[in-house]
């Protein structure tokens, strides 16, 4: 087998000509995206003048002995023409997406019938609770009817925001009608309008063949891997097709806590799995270059059609095309060029590209698998590396520190333990994908054979979660960073300086000290005095969202905890953060979701003893989910009445509401929440769940032992309009805890309560504001710590 050869001494030498032009295409498309169309035309105009002016001098200067002065000149020119293509591509797009007509209805707020095409899968998020399930649905406009009856042509980008659970099955190229209520989008891209929608659409024809055909794949691929645990059983079709509707959120944060959750979505590695896997087989067979490209770009189309031809899946397999194009000219030197027309192809096809996240870590992987991979491989090789290690080493360290500066500046962290995770992760990546492919591929024929591949593609699915899990678990896995553009910028000069002084032996040996020095020095400071949780506290309460998760330390390691909160993934990183691996006793104050959805996460990896519940038996399936989660531990159930005493550790529990069943209140499930009295290191904590007035009326009548002034209240109901003057008159704390959610439409908390309490001296936290928040003993009095806080601040 022959191609064409490099000449002697370049094969080293990156070719960078087409990385100005790529470069400046997208940043200029980004612009584009925020200042609007006016603005890119005027940039693209000014960069066209001076891009003509450079090409006209340059083409007068040929023939002359000034090939260096020539050849930076032609870089400038390219530099400009990237400028012009990204600025005007993107001023064209935007000046559709704020045309007149259609500006005009989203301004009114206009109810409209419209007719769409589906472009994207439609995706399930968490509402609130007690709301319906919400979708979210890229959508593209042909036609909007408004209130009168006048129809505007617009072929626009709208997001459809669903109610109905009709939206869930729709496919992408789904022609449909449906009625909602127009809203202005967020901006920053190509979206011109939000739909919302409370009614089912109106199907017109079938999907496309090809998005059928990917549909009953994706279901037998589910099918499959029914049988398996929740947790391998929804990782694997998120490893296979990005499909993560059973994937546990419990997992998806392990996930994302050590720099994996690229696993989860639909990127180049999964291209170059499949394709990398076509190609060995090619190879054994003696199949000559251009044959193995042939068939590797046939893997190529088969695989987008199973995980359907969204614009994230496109822009996965361009990456991934950018290795057959290397490869069919024999010209691995051609992989960057590739890279640099593909990013600057794909940005003027779809300026919105260049604000998409993904889009950036999707090349700046395979950037760094091109630039960075091969020469870390070879010099870990002449240092007597094994060939296998040192590759299986280079490429995850490359692409992670490639990625590294837009994942500090989305999460505001750090990673020290990606590149490790990532590294024992590599082993299993490739079979599970391609088992579970080939698992995909054989549903409809043979589903039994398929769900035996599936069960064999779950144990390396099962080592991923493993390596994901205790990888979430290591103490200051993630250090703090400057979040936003100037996070992200800050470690990109910081990564380009050390990449840059570590050509030189003696400043790599002086980086390779400096950093060793401050991980050393930096990570028992971390560790020792993070600060979370604070030294002597005795209640935490916990931001997880628009619900309640209160802890109260029992002993090292040791907690009670009250109520789970909304989210699994948020009460599990609530205990983890406050080192809680066992849990004697967890009180549920009432049914409700955003008491009980995050129960899960309190199980996950913790062992509980005993589950606390009300003896109010609703809502139903609050209830249900308690029981199921107790049974599957297990942990024993237990209903108590008002009286019932509790002691461990430090700990001292007594319930004192309510003190009778209270019937025909305004909501009943609240007004019978276990009401807690606590005693933690002399210090009273009176925890109210979610009474409102009726409920601490009955206490007012039947007051406790002692009577109910405490230190520390936690807020009833958040903070709602429902509490009775009386009642927190007679508790009157010194700090007032208010686990609340930001932004919830309820109106929590209600700022009249929060003022009386003030009023009364009370020191008042919310965790929509402070985040998560503890009361701890000092020799002064109490005190509160937020997390992130650098200082504790008196009560």
């Amino acid at each position: 087998m022959t191609g064409h050869r490099e000449p002697p001494g370049t094969q080293d030498v990156p070719d960078l000509r087409l990385a100005g032009l790529a470069v400046t295409a997208w940043l200029s498309a980004l612009a584009g995206l925020q200042l609007g169309a006016r603005t890119a035309v005027l940039v693209a105009l000014v960069a066209a003048v001076a891009a003509g002016a450079g090409a006209l001098h340059l083409l007068g200067r040929l023939g002359r002995p000034a090939a260096p002065v020539r050849r930076h000149g032609w870089i400038a020119v390219a530099v400009l023409l990237g400028v012009v293509c990204g600025a005007s591509a993107t001023a064209a797009r935007v000046a559709v997406r704020d045309a007149a007509p259609v500006r005009a209805l989203v301004e009114s707020g206009a109810t409209v019938t419209a007719d769409l095409v589906v472009r994207d899968d439609p995706r399930a998020v968490r509402g609130v609770p007690g709301r319906p399930a919400m979708f979210l649905v890229p959508v593209e406009s042909t036609r909007f009817v408004g209130p009168d009856g006048g129809s505007v042509e617009a072929r626009v980008r709208v997001l459809v925001l669903a109610t109905d659970p009709a939206w869930r099955g729709l496919l992408p190229g789904q022609r449909l009608t449906a009625e909602g209520r127009l809203a202005p989008p967020r901006g920053g891209d190509l979206t011109a309008a939000v739909l919302r929608s409370t009614r089912p659409p109106a199907e017109h024809g079938a999907p496309p063949t090809s998005q059928r055909a990917a549909g009953a794949l994706r279901a037998g691929l589910q099918d499959a891997c029914d049988p398996l645990p929740d947790e391998q059983g929804g990782l694997l079709p998120g490893l296979v097709v990005g499909d993560t509707s059973r994937l546990p959120s419990t997992v998806e944060e392990d996930f994302l806590a050590t720099g994996m959750t690229h696993l989860t979505a639909v990127s180049g590695s999964n291209v170059a799995i499949i394709v990398g896997a076509v190609l060995l087989l090619a190879r054994w067979g003696r199949a000559g270059p251009w044959l193995a490209a042939g068939l590797c770009a046939v893997a190529l189309v088969g695989f987008v059609i199973l995980v359907r031809p969204s614009p994230s899946v496109v822009r996965a397999a361009t990456m991934g095309a950018i290795g057959l194009a290397a490869l069919a000219v024999g010209r691995p030197r051609a992989a960057l060029p590739a890279l640099a027309a593909a990013v600057t192809v794909l940005v003027l096809v779809d300026p919105e590209l260049a604000g998409d996240a993904g889009f950036a870590l999707s090349v700046l992987a395979t950037g760094g698998l091109l630039l960075l991979a091969p020469r870390w491989r070879d010099a870990l090789r002449r240092r007597r590396v094994p060939a296998g290690v040192a590759e299986a080493v280079a490429v995850p360290a490359a692409a992670q520190l490639a990625c590294a500066p837009v994942v500090a500046g989305i999460s505001g962290t750090v990673s020290l333990v990606a590149v490790p995770a990532n590294l024992l992760a590599v082993p299993a990546i490739a079979p599970a994908t391609v088992l579970g492919v080939v698992a995909a591929a054989l549903s409809p024929l043979w589903p039994a054979g398929a769900g035996f591949l599936a069960w064999l593609a779950s144990w390396p699915a099962w080592w991923l979660v493993t390596v994901a899990h205790h990888g979430a678990r290591v103490p200051a896995g993630t250090l703090p960073w400057p979040d936003g553009a100037a996070g992200a910028l800050l470690l990109s000069g910081l990564t380009l300086g050390l990449l840059v002084a570590a050509r030189r032996p003696v400043a790599r040996r002086l980086v390779a000290v400096v950093a060793v020095a401050a991980v050393l020095g930096a990570l028992p400071v971390r560790l020792v005095a993070s600060g979370w949780p604070p030294a002597g506290w005795v209640v935490a309460a916990c931001a997880v969202g628009q619900g309640d998760t209160v802890v109260l330390p029992v002993g090292p390691g040791r907690a009670v905890v009250v109520d789970a909160g909304p989210d699994p993934a948020a009460a599990d990183r609530c205990l983890r953060g406050l080192g809680v691996r066992e849990v004697p006793l967890l009180v549920v104050s009432h049914f409700h979701v955003d008491h009980t959805g995050g129960l899960a996460g309190v199980f996950r990896g913790r062992r509980v003893t005993t589950v606390l519940i009300p003896s109010w038996p609703e809502p139903a399936a609050g209830r249900d989910l308690v029981r199921a989660e107790a049974a599957a531990a297990p942990a024993d159930l237990v209903t108590v009445p008002a009286g019932w005493r509790y002691r461990a550790g430090g700990v001292e529990l007594t319930v004192v509401g309510p003190p009778y069943p209270l019937r025909g209140t305004r909501s009943d499930p609240n007004n019978n929440s276990l009401v807690l009295l606590a005693t933690v290191g002399g210090v009273r904590i009176l925890l109210a769940g979610d009474a409102e007035t009726e409920e601490q009326r009955a206490l007012l009548d039947r007051p406790p032992p002692g009577g109910l002034r405490t230190h520390v209240l936690k807020v009833a109901h958040h903070g709602s309009a429902y509490q009775d003057p009386a009642f927190l008159d007679a508790v009157r704390p010194a700090v007032a805890l208010v686990p609340v959610g930001a932004g919830n439409t309820y109106g929590h908390p209600n700022p009249a309560v929060l003022g009386r309490l003030a009023r009364a001296g009370a020191r008042v936290l919310r965790t929509d504001v402070d985040g998560d928040v503890a009361v701890v003993v000092r020799p002064s009095g109490l005190a509160v710590v937020t997390r992130g806080q650098d200082q504790e601040r008196p009560a």
